[in-house]
């Protein structure tokens, strides 16, 4: 059994409040010691590229800029969907620290383990 925990986030700028909570939410988890993981789907992959998450602010949340940075640095990954990432025009040139495109199986392979998943829609 994995002690992993992926979270899905599937918002960006379109929706401030569902893109930043995955990331509060992943880095309590992180803070806790926990294995944490950031999935993004869909508009989210453009948080894991560089400048993505600027300007990004739900009432009563963190900015994501910063909440992304925090979540790398007590341990937390970000993961890209790589079917996401690919017709955005999307590279590995273009991502922040922290942030990794991985393909779906890397994904069930996670599942499959045993990882939990959280999602937000």
């Amino acid at each position: 059994m994995s002690d992993r925990m992926l979270f899905t986030c599937t918002h960006g700028r379109d929706e401030a409040e569902r893109a930043t909570l995955p990331f509060v939410a992943a880095n309590v988890a992180a803070t806790a010691g926990q294995d944490a993981v950031v999935v993004c789907t869909i508009d989210a992959v453009w948080l894991g590229t560089k400048d993505g998450a600027l300007g990004i602010e739900a009432h009563g949340l963190p900015p994501l800029e910063a909440l992304f940075g925090e979540f790398v640095a007590n341990g937390g990954q970000v993961w890209l969907c790589g079917a996401c990432t690919k017709p955005r025009g999307i590279g590995e040139d273009v991502l922040r620290n922290g942030a990794k495109i991985v393909g779906a199986a890397k994904i069930i392979e996670e599942i499959a383990n045993g990882a939990r998943s959280i999602a937000f829609a």
